[in-house]
């Protein structure tokens, strides 16, 4: 990159805000080198930081110059698929899937014509999430991803495996089809094993356990929730445990042991905007069996 810093490297997904700054600071130095498909491909991921800021208005007008920069550019097939990807997120998060999809599915298509395999796994994980509204099609293109990642030799589309090993499970665990579901988070689990860190570890352990109690296997996943609540020491998903410790105290008809943890994952996750807004009935089940 001629002496400018790895831009992907700087990513915090948890600080949007404070990585927009650090990319906006760089943009005078690829102005001062000159170095116009650094300049484009960065401004991709300074509208990403804006769409995730659910600035919306303002990632569109900074892919709008990345757009008119393409025009001119037509040989510059990653920052293409970049702006496709991150037009796409900016629509789909604004809740315009219409709109998000076919960029999704255009990014998908160039980005494995040019052999980037890593972005084509990307926006087929994308075109999966868009169609959340529409389960089987969701999982196809799950699906899709798991066979184009694993069979890549691009080290960096095999990242992706533990995600995508993880939303199918959900996506099998929506349909009501568990022991599928259960086959792949334990393909999650090895996959975080190897590859992740002890806080991916324990999100894979709580959905084999969550399974198990789907499948009416209540003693093994309170053990494994119990387990995983002395490893968990206080971290930020002690909340979802303690519901599942609860859940599996009620469904095994031991009342008085399930309403202290209903009271503490309520008191918890009851602080978490997005479980308000998106789960109002699982909230309002944990705050009146917690009462």
């Amino acid at each position: 990159m001629q002496g400018l810093p790895d831009f992907n490297k700087l990513w915090n997904f948890g600080n949007p805000k404070e990585t927009e700054e650090k990319f906006r600071e760089l943009l005078p130095q690829a102005e001062a080198l000159k170095n116009e498909t650094y300049k484009a491909e960065l401004l991709t991921q300074i509208a990403r930081t804006q769409g995730l800021q659910r600035n919306f208005e303002a990632a569109h007008e900074t892919l709008n110059g990345v757009e008119e920069w393409l025009q001119n550019h037509t040989g510059e097939h990653r920052i293409k698929v970049r702006y496709l990807l991150e037009r796409g997120r900016a629509f789909n998060s604004s809740q315009q899937q219409a709109k998000a999809i076919p960029l999704f599915k255009e990014a998908w298509q160039l980005a494995e014509s040019v052999g980037e395999d890593y972005y084509a796994v990307d926006a087929l994980h994308m075109v999966a999430y868009a169609e959340m509204a529409r389960p089987q099609e969701k999982l196809k293109w799950e699906e899709m991803a798991v066979a184009l990642a694993e069979k890549s030799e691009d080290k960096r589309a095999k990242l992706w495996l533990g995600s995508l090993y993880n939303n199918m499970g959900w996506s099998y665990h929506d349909k009501k089809e568990y022991e599928k579901a259960l086959e792949m988070f334990e393909k999650a689990l090895e996959w975080q094993k190897e590859h992740g860190n002890e806080r991916s570890i324990g999100i894979a352990k709580w959905c084999i356990a969550k399974t198990y109690r789907s499948l009416g296997r209540v003693e093994e996943a309170l053990k494994l929730q119990q387990k995983a609540l002395q490893e968990a020491e206080g971290v930020d998903s002690s909340g979802y445990i303690w519901e599942e410790i609860a859940e599996c105290f009620w469904t095994l008809k031991d009342t008085d042991k399930a309403r202290p943890f209903f009271k503490l994952a309520y008191e918890k996750l009851s602080k978490d905007p997005w479980m308000m807004a998106n789960e109002k009935a699982r909230m309002e089940r944990m705050k009146e069996l917690g009462e």
